[in-house]
């Protein structure tokens, strides 16, 4: 096998999987989702909750398999909660967020107008676990998403995409390599740091104006590296790394997102800031 194959396997199998170590859904969960309450398109936000919440995925993942943890969570405090699927490949089923961001922040653009209609609602609040924490922002920033989205809680955003602690940097010495990843898998290819999405994304600044934004990070996250990296600046913004808030939590990048309990309670608090409450490590049992 060629040096730069041995490169392209790694890579693809470590970039932003946000939700790799979970099992691909059935279509009979699929199914049962709204029957939990969940991509129910009958609800009606309440006054207490009046946007609907919208949960993004990430590289790897679905909009079931990600959100088994975060999406009861939401529900039982009285939201009405919706997933996407973007981003597929043809002939690639279960693993989502794989094709060209640009594209898949189009999806979501659809999405959130879907979910908008359904609900009656003015605004949604989008919450992302890794791609889907920092794919929102091309919406908000080149789609108009910013008159349609209130907040954006990213957990473990790609936001300034990631050099795999390193690995990245390893493109450069195997030509055609990156061409490669970037024909097979585009996704991958756009969120390496320094790559042209993400110089775009970036140009100008983090964030728009009339969004909030919140940023999830863990200390030991090994996907989206450095992992301060994942932080914005700006107004209007709130970066939180889970070890401040319990330095017991060990959570990598997967977790944070599946079934890290201290991040759902900062999510909460992120989607209703006039009724947080602290987050400590007995946020678990809350």
């Amino acid at each position: 096998m060629l040096p730069w194959k041995r490169l392209i396997r790694p890579l693809a199998a470590l970039l932003l999987a946000s939700a790799v170590t979970a099992v691909p859904a059935t279509a009979a969960e699929a199914a049962d989702v709204s029957s939990r309450g969940w991509n129910d398109y009958s609800c009606k936000p309440s006054s207490a909750h009046p946007r609907p919440v919208v949960l993004v995925h990430g590289t790897f993942a679905n909009s079931v398999d990600n959100w088994l943890g975060l999406a009861p969570y939401l529900v039982n405090r009285g939201y009405c909660v919706y997933s996407v699927d973007y981003g597929q490949l043809p002939g690639v089923a279960f693993f989502n967020g794989l094709g060209p961001i640009d594209k898949s922040a189009e999806q979501l653009d659809a999405f959130v107008d879907r979910v908008l209609a359904a609900t009656g609602a003015a605004e949604a609040d989008l919450v992302g676990h890794s791609q889907g924490g920092m794919m929102p922002r091309y919406y908000l920033k080149f789609l108009g998403g910013a008159a349609e989205v209130n907040a954006l809680v990213g957990i473990a955003p790609s936001n300034h995409g990631t050099t795999l602690g390193g690995l990245t940097e390893l493109l450069k010495y195997f030509p055609g390599a990156g061409d490669l990843l970037s024909s097979s898998t585009p996704a991958l290819a756009d969120q390496v740091a320094g790559s042209p999405f993400m110089t775009k994304l970036n140009a100008g600044g983090d964030t728009v104006p009339g969004v909030t934004y919140t940023v999830l990070a863990t200390k030991y996250d090994e996907v989206v590296t450095p992992y301060r990296s994942q932080f914005l600046n700006g107004p209007n913004v709130r970066n939180i790394l889970l070890q401040d808030l319990c330095a017991a939590d060990l959570s990598e990048h997967a977790a944070i997102g599946l079934i890290d309990r201290i991040a759902f309670h900062e999510v909460a608090n992120a989607l209703d800031p006039a009724h947080a409450t602290p987050t400590t490590c007995l946020s678990v049992v809350g």
